[in-house]
Order: C-alpha cells, then structure tokens, then sequence
C-alpha cells in the first residue's frame, strides 16, 4: 500500500522555542492513526505542522510523493490535506447548508452525504452556524472538511468538552469515515480508548518525541503501555503540569496554544535548545505559513486569537 503522509525527522516549534523534535512517521492511503499523548506533548503542534501553521527547524513533509514543507497552508490545502482544528471555527453567520456548499470541492463527499453521515444537520440544515449545540458545530466542522474531499483529513481533539451521547454519535460517524469510506485520517484525541477503536495505527508523543507506534490494536489492549505514556489505565491521559520555559512565557501566541498552556511539553526543559536536531542551532529557522492575505480563500479556518 503506497504512503499517503511521509514525515522524516521533523522539528517545529513557535519562536525559538522547540516543541517537536525529530518526528518521523507514515500513513498509507486509506488508513487512519491515532495521534496521543499527555496535555503539552506536541500533538496539536504535529498536526500544525503538518497544515502549515508553525514554524519548521528541519525535517521533511511528504503528501503522496510531494514535499509540501514549502507550500503556504491554503496550498495544502489545495493538495489535499483538510482540517478540523480545536476551535472549529465555522462560519457563525452561515446556514449550515450555506456552511458547506461555501467550500465545497466536487467528489463523493457533498453536502447531501454530510447529511446522511450526520442526519442531526439535515434537520439544522436552515439555522445559522452560531444557533447550533456544540456538538452540532463539530459536526459542521467535521462536515466542512469532507466536502473539501481531501486525501487526509487532520481531526485535532473533535470530541473535547461533548456529552456523552454526543461523543457516541461522532465516535460512529468517525469509524465510518475511516472504516467504511476508507478516508486517510490522523485523529488527535485525549480518549484513547475511543479513539483507538476507530483508527488502524497509533502514534504516541511524550516531550515532542515519537515515544511508541504501532497497531491502534495491540496498544488498547496493552494497559500497561497506556499507563506508562498516558497516565492512567483507562485511556484518558492526565493533564500536566505548566509549560515554564522563557521562550515560551514570553511569547503570546505560544504561550495560548494547546500544547503549551496546560502541559509540560518539550519547551519546559531548561534549555530548549538542548533537544533542537544536531546542527539546526546555527541555522535560520524556516517558517512554513508566512503572511498569508485576510481573504486568500484559503479553505483552512482561520485560528482565533
């Protein structure tokens, strides 16, 4: 089965501050993967990476063969990555149907198969994106994403602060856009045994480092192996302590991300350039979303500030 998603040895943080560090991993066409880990471990700044929107030391982004480490995020967009980020950030001011067919793309997944994967938005289809429930708005988001049609979809915590039927509805909806559509998917999740249920392969992260990877499979049966990297036994990680490293206090935008503000990630160590690559120190860090125009029509959603 080709590679679909090829990372090699990849680093990135936000200023001088590292949080990623040497990260290498593969996704084939058609399979989805778990991405875990403890509050602050670089999860959310790996799919960021990935969708353009953090700074790149070093390391290499493959999409089927093309190196995007260059591309500006609504080009990745374009080359087939869509994103569902923690904020959501739909379209308040839009019906729901107005919410998708803004961005839709031609391919199997039309509104009216958005509607059939989540029938509660057929029903919402006419109110405004602001009048819906929480869990109605990830689902618009998750809607708004696969009418992109993209070839990988990035889902960073879709299930964070839902109800509990709510959280049934997506984990289903979810298993059938890996499972039976076979849509590549890298889903971010603090439920391990949720998300592990609906993913082919896992990827655990501890201090922006790749610490366990295999079959989604084999590691929710192994309770020890979530323990050790996760905290507990159940599959919900702890949360950590606070990130405290100067590059990261000092920086608004770092210190506000979600792999920062509540976890003790890599840049909490007491210098961060002791975990940056060999030989990146010198070197001028590359940012890979630089200044991108207010309305370039990119189909990314804008992060709130």
């Amino acid at each position: 089965m080709a590679e679909l998603l090829e990372i090699e040895r990849l680093s990135a943080g936000y200023g001088e501050a590292v949080v990623l560090a040497d990260v290498s991993l593969t996704l084939a066409e058609g399979r989805s993967l778990a991405l875990l880990g403890r509050n602050g471990m670089g999860k959310t700044t790996l799919v960021d990476a990935i969708v353009g929107v953090v700074r790149r030391f070093g390391g290499t982004i493959r999409l089927a063969g093309r190196d995007i480490g260059g591309l500006r995020p609504d080009q990745r967009a374009r080359a087939g990555i869509g994103w569902v980020p923690q904020e959501r950030n739909i379209f308040r001011s839009l019906t729901v149907h107005e919410n998708l067919t803004a961005v839709a793309r031609p391919g199997a997944w039309t509104p009216a198969a958005v509607y059939d994967l989540f029938p509660r938005l057929a029903e919402r289809r006419g109110n405004l994106g602001h009048q819906l429930s929480g869990g109605e708005q990830q689902m618009l988001a998750i809607g708004r994403a696969l009418v992109l049609n993209p070839r990988l979809v990035l889902l960073d915590e879709p299930l964070e602060g839902l109800a509990p039927i709510i959280v049934e509805e997506l984990i289903a909806a979810l298993g059938r856009i890996t499972r039976r559509e076979g849509l590549s998917a890298i889903l971010v999740e603090q439920n391990a045994d949720k998300v592990l249920g609906v993913t082919d392969q896992a990827v655990v992260l501890e201090r922006g480092a790749v610490v366990w990877a295999g079959d989604s499979a084999v590691l929710r049966a192994d309770r020890a192996v979530l323990e050790r990297h996760l905290g507990v036994a159940d599959g919900r990680p702890r949360r950590a302590g606070v990130a405290s490293h100067p590059d990261v206090a000092s920086h608004p935008d770092v210190a506000s991300h979600p792999d920062v503000a509540s976890g003790t990630d890599v840049a909490s160590r007491t210098d961060a350039a002791a975990i940056r690559p060999s030989g990146a120190a010198a070197a001028e860090p590359r940012s890979d979303c630089g200044e991108v125009p207010p309305d370039t029509g990119t189909p990314f959603p804008r992060r709130g500030r």
